[in-house]
């Protein structure tokens, strides 16, 4: 299976919180899996960070690494899915994580039910 978490998923994770769905849980620890964090999830971290939204971990790439997840950049390709996909959800964010689930074969680890309107798999966090 190929995961990609979702911002909350990724933080839960890596604080082992409570919050994080048993299987959730089970499927990012599973070593046949793969699992991506997308660039834009760490940029929409860290613009949180420094607004003052929330408190993410130190050193958040490092800790990425750490996990051994793979990182996923932000294409081209990436930025022209995004901007087509119907407006059923207008964070741009979310956006580019449902465009890079789509072209990259992915399922979105989220608890978010505004991904339910698009043609992606996802798996509750």
């Amino acid at each position: 299976m190929r995961l990609l978490l979702d911002s909350h998923a990724l933080l839960w994770w890596l604080e082992d919180s409570p919050s994080l769905a048993a299987e959730a849980h089970a499927a990012i620890a599973e070593s046949a899996n793969d699992v991506a964090v997308s660039a834009v999830s760490v940029w929409e971290l860290e613009i949180k960070r420094a607004t003052g939204k929330l408190r993410a971990p130190a050193q958040l790439v490092h800790r990425i690494e750490a996990e051994d997840f793979e990182p996923l950049p932000i294409t081209l390709e990436h930025g022209v899915a995004a901007g087509k996909l119907p407006l059923h959800h207008r964070d741009p964010f979310d956006r580019m994580l449902i465009a890079q689930a789509q072209l990259e074969g992915l399922t979105i680890v989220t608890r978010d039910p505004r991904f339910d309107p698009y043609s992606v798999g996802t798996m509750p966090a």
